[in-house]
């Protein structure tokens, strides 16, 4: 069945992956219906609820601190706890007891008219409280994890260095096996596992706590596909919050390089947005939304059925992305396209009308360079390294693209056969990059969950999205190392910078300056 599991670590990771369930959801098909393109089964698990009738519910584990899931709890409609706790009675303590509860949190409008079946109010930025106010699924139980060890916000006991995430997992890892208690029983209900996506910070205490639960991952079920996609934090901060974040980074490069299979990392604010984005970059259900539509686009290719045009697996995409393991960090970009009635057959990108496509391939478009994927509108790659502490970059290097997957959703353009012949044979000669493209007719659903951050009037829109190993990730790579090796500790700078040389120096194997630009 080629199950995926969605791993979800932290507050911006749940901000985004409130948003993919959501989108899932919306997927779904009823009787009288025609069939969704999309296979649930991959990403959905069938169970009995509590009433006993069957329920389909995420397969999905979702990690955060103490207060941050709002009106989330783990009974819901159809699951209830088998077992209440209950306090024990052989203690020495004999008297009666007055139990301390903390008053409810009031559930949103929104989620009050889900509950009633009646259309929802439109959610606001002040609205939104906790990413759980505009969640639309219900989930097992065993799919919360509450970390009671930290608080959200605390300004006593903030969970934002590496070491205190790496700490949590290492003493709650030794207390419960978290793998077994937390992720075997869904490992078990797959019949054949396609991968695991993960979405965590990485600049923050949640990368150390991932990266260690990767590791635990790696060390029991060995080599497998681990997409990685490590959020950071692109809101301005403070100079000794900057340094912390990026020392964080770069840490979280090294550490999660050695267990997952493709690490992408994002971050919450672009450098550049096009003209037709309009976010709150101060809110997360705004900033998460934008992220959201990149996941949930560039994987969509791997929860397609078998009879679906554009399908594939973590695996064919890895295969065409790495270089045989060998690059495992990748830069992302996106374009939202307006998908207007007038053409049926027509798509149109701000700023980029080109886009001449076959499923599985890529032409190379007349104004874009034979080594350089074309420039989307968004760019996720974080950046701010460089521009904060002005790192080491090559000036005057055009950027080389070892490899390109991108996917494309709404009606393409015709595309020319010839041309599609001769990128086809480029690639199997060595001769340009490794490039793939998946097209499905399937758009992005704007829900009545997802804020209004696109200038479009439309209820769903086209997406193009893409992933990239190219020489601008060894530059932003290098960039951090510099920073790391200025803030890290004497013991640990060593190992730390020469590990993030080594992999920046994987970008430039097989490119040299000379072959364009010639010896000086």
């Amino acid at each position: 069945m080629h199950e995926v599991i969605t791993l979800q670590f932290g507050q911006q990771a749940n901000y985004i992956g409130t948003h993919y369930w959501n989108t899932q959801e919306s997927y779904f098909t009823y009787s009288g219906q025609e069939e969704s393109p999309v296979n649930h089964d991959i990403s959905f698990r069938a169970g009995i609820g509590a009433n006993g009738d069957d329920t389909y519910s995420p397969r999905t584990l979702i990690y955060d601190l103490k207060g941050a899931f709002g009106t989330l709890r783990r009974e819901n409609a159809f699951y209830q706890l088998q077992q209440e706790e209950q306090p024990s009675q052989c203690g020495i303590w004999s008297g009666s007891t007055v139990p301390l509860q903390l008053s409810p949190i009031a559930p949103s409008r929104y989620q009050q008219a889900l509950d009633h079946g009646t259309n929802p109010p439109r959610l606001a930025t002040d609205t939104v409280r906790f990413w759980s106010d505009y969640n639309h699924l219900f989930y097992h139980p065993r799919s919360i994890v509450q970390l009671n060890e930290y608080e959200l916000s605390s300004t006593l006991m903030p969970f934002e260095q590496w070491s205190s995430g790496e700490e949590l997992f290492v003493s709650l890892d030794r207390e419960h096996d978290l793998l077994d208690r937390d992720l075997r029983s869904f490992l078990e209900e797959c019949d054949q596992l396609q991968g695991l996506q993960i979405l965590t910070g990485i600049d923050d205490a949640w990368a150390g706590f991932a990266a260690k639960y990767l590791e635990r991952v790696s060390d029991d079920l060995g080599k497998g596909c681990r997409w990685v996609f490590g959020l950071q934090d692109g809101k301005r901060v403070t100079r000794q919050r900057q340094a912390l974040q990026t020392a964080n980074v770069a840490q979280s490069l090294l550490a999660i390089d050695a267990s997952a299979s493709m690490h992408l990392p994002m971050t919450s604010l672009p450098a550049q947005l096009p003209a037709y984005v309009s976010l709150d970059a101060e809110n997360k259900w705004h900033t998460s939304a934008l992220q959201a539509a990149f996941i949930e686009s560039i994987t969509l290719p791997t929860r397609l059925r078998r009879n679906q045009e554009g399908r594939a697996s973590f695996d064919m995409l890895e295969t065409t992305l790495s270089n045989e393991g060998n690059r495992r960090v990748a830069a992302t970009s996106l374009s939202v396209i307006e998908c207007s009635s007038e053409a049926a057959g027509s798509v149109q990108s701000s700023g980029h009308h080109d886009i001449r496509m076959t499923n599985g391939r890529t032409t190379v478009a007349e104004d874009s360079a034979e080594d350089e994927a074309p420039k989307l509108d968004i760019d996720f790659f974080p950046d701010s390294a460089t521009i904060a502490t002005g790192g080491r970059t090559t000036p005057g290097r055009g950027t080389h693209t070892f490899s390109n997957v991108t996917t494309l959703r709404g009606q393409p353009e015709p595309v020319d056969d010839q041309a599609s012949i001769e990128a086809a044979y480029r690639d199997r000669m060595g001769e340009g990059p490794r490039t793939a493209t998946y097209r499905s007719h399937l758009l992005f659903p704007a829900l009545s969950s997802y804020p209004p951050i696109f200038r479009f009037p439309d209820t769903a829109f086209g997406i193009k999205a893409s992933v990239s190993t190219d020489t601008a990730v060894a530059d932003r790579i290098r960039s951090i190392e510099g920073v790391a090796r200025r803030s890290t500790g004497i013991v640990e700078r060593e190992s730390l910078c020469d590990g993030l040389v080594t992999m920046a120096e994987e970008y430039e194997e097989g490119w040299s300056d000379d072959e364009e630009y010639g010896e000086e």
